[in-house]
């Protein structure tokens, strides 16, 4: 049995689920999600609980169990809480800025870089730091994912765009040969 797929998923207060044939949508304060999932997995809502079973014994249903239950508890999280990543921009005159509803980007190129806002997806800037919030955690891995691509970080220096608290390996630079 697998130990993420057996848990129950806890459903808040507020939190609206529908399960379909082959469909679950959940609905809360911060938005609607739908999930539409594979025939090898059922689903079931009991009193205020979500459980995840799976109908095969089959490799492939196996591993389907615990990434539906997983997906299902980012579901509910997100439309109660909601998902957030930060990126940090590190370097000289590196600088992010809201246009409207777009990303601008100021990274060392020669011209700014544009993100355009997604629906379902905030984008907010603070001094150095951009934060992406949302209900889909997907949806808000992928912006994010989309910015820091743009500039990622270098590993002499550091500069690019990283995500909070990431750890950038650093390498050492040049070194001048002694009695040259």
């Amino acid at each position: 049995m697998s130990k993420i797929g057996k848990q129950p998923v806890t459903v808040p207060q507020g939190v609206n689920i529908t399960i379909d044939a082959s469909n679950v949508s959940v609905s809360g304060p911060k938005g609607n999600l739908s999930f539409a999932f594979r025939p090898e997995v059922a689903i079931e809502l009991k009193e205020d609980q979500i459980i995840v079973s799976r109908k095969f014994e089959t490799k492939f249903a196996k591993s389907l169990h615990g990434l539906t239950r997983s997906v299902l508890a980012n579901m509910v999280k997100g439309v109660t809480d909601g998902h957030e990543k930060t990126l940090e921009l590190v370097g000289v005159g590196y600088k992010a800025a809201k246009q409207g509803d777009n990303l601008v980007l100021n990274v060392g190129y020669s011209h700014p870089v544009v993100i355009e806002q997604v629906p379902g997806v905030q984008l907010e800037t603070k001094e150095n730091k951009i934060i992406v919030t949302g209900a889909d955690k997907i949806l808000v891995g992928e912006i994010a994912a989309k910015i820091r691509r743009v500039r990622p970080p270098e590993p002499y220096k550091g500069k690019g765009i990283k995500y909070m608290g990431e750890v950038i390996r650093r390498k050492a630079g040049k070194t001048v040969k002694a009695g040259a």
